[in-house]
């Protein structure tokens, strides 16, 4: 079997009789393919080199459960969520409808004064929030835990992000914040990714900016979702390295990293022998970083982002991507940029192809 240079846990075989693919995480493996026969043999040769142990159909895997069904495959952690809610006494917690509030006092670490318009008792109340939490380790324990989750649960991958900025020195403000996202999770503890036949193998992009997001740095957060054949394969949410000074500087970086992203995952899915079809589609919300892409001219907006711009429109001249315009309404990194209400929460985890048949009909 050859090693990808992907993804290097990952190694293939490619014969007229089909393809296998192995995965490897330590001392776990996977094996899948179109080749029966040679998944046996395969098996066979593992069995006489170490000792292994065949568990049958993949049903769970590093904590994540695995069901079939006519639909498709769905991927969900809800024995790791309830695991999780026992461990931090929230089994009988009161649910929320989304995993994190709005508030701009968040990230700040003490750095923005408080609203004058509040009240002497409401002002305390904030300052007694401003202090550190007691006990930094669990907290980061939690951070920790949390942040594998989002291997199936891209919906709280934003707070998750956020909240990870301060595993340093957390306040009692930032663990309020982490106990909401537990208290969402005890109202969908079973919902996962649904993956099924959509009957193509297009690559698709929906990224998104926030700009100046970041109340203490002014730093914007990059979010995409990438859709291989119409499901979900990957998704990210995180602060930029720099502050970007317009909305389309913040939105063309994260068009950046998304390309990035983009190439990745083809490249992986032919050296495997996954045949894809180009150009890959990548959406956004803004105009002005659309118009940056397609347009040959450099000027005040685009000094600053320069590389960023040669980048983008090479791939757009090689035909590898095609960029398009979606309505701030239907844009899926919406929910890896910025905290939602309940409403729109479930709307996109439905667009991202998340389900919960664990919920009450």
């Amino acid at each position: 079997m050859s090693q990808s240079k992907c993804d290097h846990s990952v190694f293939y075989q490619r014969t007229a009789a089909g393809m296998i693919l192995l995965v490897v995480y330590v001392d776990d493996i996977v094996i899948t393919g179109s080749n029966g026969s040679g998944i046996s043999s395969l098996k066979s040769f593992l069995n006489s080199h170490f000792q292994t142990k065949d568990l049958g159909s993949l049903t769970y895997f590093l904590g994540i459960e695995v069901m079939r069904s006519k639909k498709g495959i769905l991927l969900t952690q809800r024995k790791y969520v309830l695991d999780l809610l026992k461990e931090t006494g929230n089994l009988g917690a009161a649910p929320t409808k989304f995993p994190m509030v709005h508030n701009p006092l968040l990230d700040a670490d003490g750095s923005i004064p408080l609203d004058d318009s509040l009240d002497d008792e409401k002002r305390m109340l904030e300052a007694q929030k401003s202090k550190p939490f007691e006990n930094p380790e669990r907290y980061r324990r939690m951070i920790g835990k949390l942040n594998y989750l989002t291997v199936t649960r891209p919906d709280i991958t934003y707070p998750v992000s956020v909240l990870s900025q301060f595993m340093a020195s957390p306040t009692v403000r930032q663990w309020e914040a982490l106990e909401h996202v537990l208290h969402y999770l005890k109202g969908c503890p079973g919902r996962g990714i649904l993956y099924k036949n959509h009957g193509h193998t297009d690559i698709e992009c929906f990224c998104d900016a926030d700009h100046g997001g970041s109340k203490a740095t002014r730093r914007s957060t990059t979010g995409y979702c990438v859709f291989v054949g119409g499901n979900l394969v990957s998704w990210k949410s995180k602060k930029q390295n720099v502050v970007s000074r317009l909305s389309a500087e913040a939105e063309y970086r994260a068009m950046a990293q998304s390309v990035c992203e983009i190439i990745w995952i083809y490249q992986l899915l032919k050296e495997v022998g996954l045949k894809t079809t180009l150009p890959a589609k990548l959406w956004c919300d803004n105009k002005a970083a659309l118009h940056i892409a397609s347009n040959s001219v450099f000027h005040e907006r685009t000094k600053h982002i320069e590389i960023d711009c040669h980048f983008i429109r090479d791939k757009l001249k090689e035909n590898f991507i095609s960029t398009g315009y979606v309505r701030s309404s239907d844009q899926l990194g919406d929910l890896l940029t910025k905290a939602l209400n309940g409403t729109r929460v479930d709307y996109l985890c439905d667009k991202l192809g998340m389900l919960n048949i664990y919920a009450p009909t």
